[in-house]
């Protein structure tokens, strides 16, 4: 059986800063809540005995520092491969900006609709057939290349949301589960005879 684990990556800010809609073009580093998520995540792998075989990441700095610790911590020091189909998605106009601003230019409902059905808000440059196509590719290589491993991949919100899909039931999924991964947790999918099968999802650890 090939397990895939996917995490998102810790905090990009600490209590008190302003939280700002950090999407592909904004490549800032772990903040230091978000290292100390990345070592709780290393803890976890280690204390429950889980063997990361290979492990992936985009290119921004704070998927790459947060595989690095977490890998670190469970004693499992391996190389990290990274690819673009993990880099966050645009967010377009709301690039960058305040949490605030991004709910007064498109409502409330737009972000629900996001965070429950992957429905892409107005303006954002975001292509969900392309990051669809690319889990289930991905998914096929790790099937073809690296049959009965565990993997780890390392990414960011609007990108994680989508891997439900290999599981070719995604509208049943997100009717009864929150699509949205909070910073720093864990998700596992695993491959069956009857194809992937989500064993939890949005873990915390």
């Amino acid at each position: 059986m090939t397990k895939l684990l996917i995490a998102r990556h810790g905090n990009t800010f600490d209590p008190g800063d302003t939280i700002l809609r950090v999407g592909k073009h904004t490549d800032l580093p772990l903040s230091i809540s978000g290292r100390e998520q990345a070592e709780r995540l290393g803890n976890y792998l280690h204390d429950n005995g889980i063997k990361v075989d290979a492990a992936f990441a985009s290119f921004l700095k704070r998927t790459i520092e947060t595989a690095k610790i977490a890998l670190a911590t469970a004693k499992n020091p391996i190389p990290i491969r990274q690819s673009h189909i993990f880099d966050e998605i645009d967010y377009g106009p709301d690039e960058g900006k305040p949490e605030t601003e991004v709910i007064a230019r498109l409502g409330s409902t737009a972000l629900e609709a996001w965070d429950q059905d992957a429905i892409v808000p107005n303006g954002w440059n975001v292509d969900p057939k392309q990051i669809i196509k690319n889990w289930h590719e991905f998914a096929a290589m790790l099937l073809h290349k690296l049959p009965e491993q565990t993997v780890l991949v390392v990414t960011s919100n609007g990108i994680a949301r989508f891997a439900p899909y290999l599981t070719e039931d995604f509208n049943m999924f997100s009717n009864n589960n929150m699509i949205k991964i909070s910073t720093g947790a864990l998700c596992c999918l695993n491959s069956t005879s009857k194809g992937w099968v989500i064993e939890y999802w949005n873990k915390k650890p």
